[in-house]
């Protein structure tokens, strides 16, 4: 099947930022196989989608994300222990297989919708994770979650290293699910747990290996107080710090410590609407950059930063450099939305396979229409993505050359049967809720 998109403004994000406006791109099975500006081919039976000037550019890339979490949005907003008080609880109470199938599947439809074709997940029954991401359409790195403080999903590192080769085995080779490995953090997990995940790592070098790294002041106190060194520096010293490891938030780093993940080669993730919401602080991402570290952009789950789209993580992740920096000039909007396509898919070691609109990529793509009065005049594309462009004006989302969402209608998930199996469960949280205020009275 050949599909021919014509009369487009095609924002490549190649290495020269080419753009063809009007332009046209031709995809044959799930690759991009030529694109152009003017006249497009002549090709027998193609499918021929006018896209009337609006923007195709890649699917954006959601480098960090719990999406079985979702079910949590909003949850105990304002109240200040509300870690301790319910999302623990309720994670053991409830946190099943049907619940993370559930919850994977609203934030997959939401995603979709947003212009997300990727994305890096760590969560627990992380093997139902990828058959949703699968059945969705989305192209995902899938991370089973191991840590210390009695997880749903394996009472011991034992179980947790058995769920993990479980995830390795059914999705090995997949054409669009990677599985990972997804120690939690360097204080939920441990030293000698993270050595063994490194020299597990070591024995399957093809699986990525996702961490909450240098998050909170909490993880820097441990660090410091168990260790006597850096977070980073802990992690250097069980071996994990190597070029397939993820590193999401990256909030409390000293200048040593990013010439040691620079040196390392690893990747790192900012989560600019979740850490800001928390009070946790800024991520140096003009630094991390800055010394060769490719830095993606992710949502975090909805429970933290409440959406899963990246349109919501633009406008911060700049500001905050911007106020970091004390003038307009850093993080401009180019790089961002860089960091969200070929960027992100760099730091997810996909960039081969995703992130820009080359020959030979897989057609993953999105178009966005450019009929919301609140995106004109545009000057500057990239500026009106970052700081006008919303989720609703994805019209279109394509992976692999098929079509997740065409005229902002989903088409791989039943989105009412989507909301209503995560209403249900929301109906069962507050119940829950409810008997947890009233035993504390």
């Amino acid at each position: 099947m050949t599909t021919i998109l014509t009369n487009a403004w095609l924002l490549t994000l190649d290495d020269a930022l080419t753009e063809h406006r009007p332009g046209w791109l031709q995809i044959d099975g799930d690759t991009i196989t030529a694109l152009g500006s003017g006249t497009p081919p002549t090709v027998e039976n193609a499918e021929i989608v006018d896209c009337n000037g609006d923007i195709v550019m890649p699917g954006m890339v959601n480098a960090h994300c719990h999406m079985g979490m979702s079910v949590f949005r909003g949850l105990g907003e304002d109240v200040d222990d509300r870690l301790y008080r319910y999302i623990l609880p309720l994670e053991r109470k409830f946190v099943t297989r049907e619940m993370v199938r559930a919850g994977s599947a609203l934030s997959a439809l939401e995603m979709i919708q947003g212009g997300v074709t990727t994305v890096a997940d760590m969560y627990y029954f992380e093997t139902d994770v990828g058959r949703v991401a699968a059945q969705s359409g989305l192209r995902a790195i899938v991370g089973q979650t191991l840590a210390d403080f009695d997880p749903p999903d394996h009472k011991d590192f034992d179980q947790g290293f058995a769920r993990v080769e479980e995830l390795v085995d059914e999705f090995a080779g997949h054409k669009l699910v990677t599985p990972s490995i997804a120690p939690h953090a360097p204080y939920s997990t441990g030293l000698k747990v993270m050595e063994r995940v490194a020299r597990w790592s070591a024995d399957h070098p093809d699986v990525p290996v996702q961490m909450h790294l240098a998050e909170s002041t909490l993880e820097v106190a441990w660090a410091r107080d168990t260790h006597n060194q850096s977070t980073v520096a802990v992690t250097r010293d069980a071996g994990l710090l190597k070029p397939n490891l993820i590193c999401a938030h990256c909030l409390q780093l000293d200048d040593a410590d990013i010439t040691m993940m620079s040196e390392a080669q690893v990747c790192a993730v900012t989560n600019p609407r979740s850490n800001g919401k928390a009070g946790r602080g800024v991520a140096p991402v003009e630094k991390l950059r800055n010394a060769g570290i490719p830095t993606g952009i992710g949502s975090d789950g909805a429970m933290s930063g409440n959406t899963l789209d990246l349109f919501s993580q633009f406008a911060p992740v700049s500001m905050f450099a911007k106020l970091l920096g004390g003038s307009r000039k850093p993080l401009p909007a180019l790089d961002v939305v860089r960091m969200a396509t070929i960027e992100g898919a760099r730091a997810l070691s996909l960039n081969l396979k995703t992130g820009s609109l080359e020959t030979g990529k897989q057609a993953d793509l999105i178009r966005i229409s450019l009929a919301a009065p609140r995106l004109h005049p545009i000057y500057d594309a990239y500026s009106m993505l970052v700081f006008a462009a919303m989720p609703s004006d994805v019209t279109d989302t394509m992976v692999a050359g098929r079509w997740l969402m065409r005229n902002r209608q989903v088409q791989t998930l039943d989105p009412h049967k989507t909301l209503r199996d995560a209403m249900q469960i929301a109906t069962q949280f507050k119940t829950e809720m409810t008997r947890i205020d009233e035993a504390a009275r």
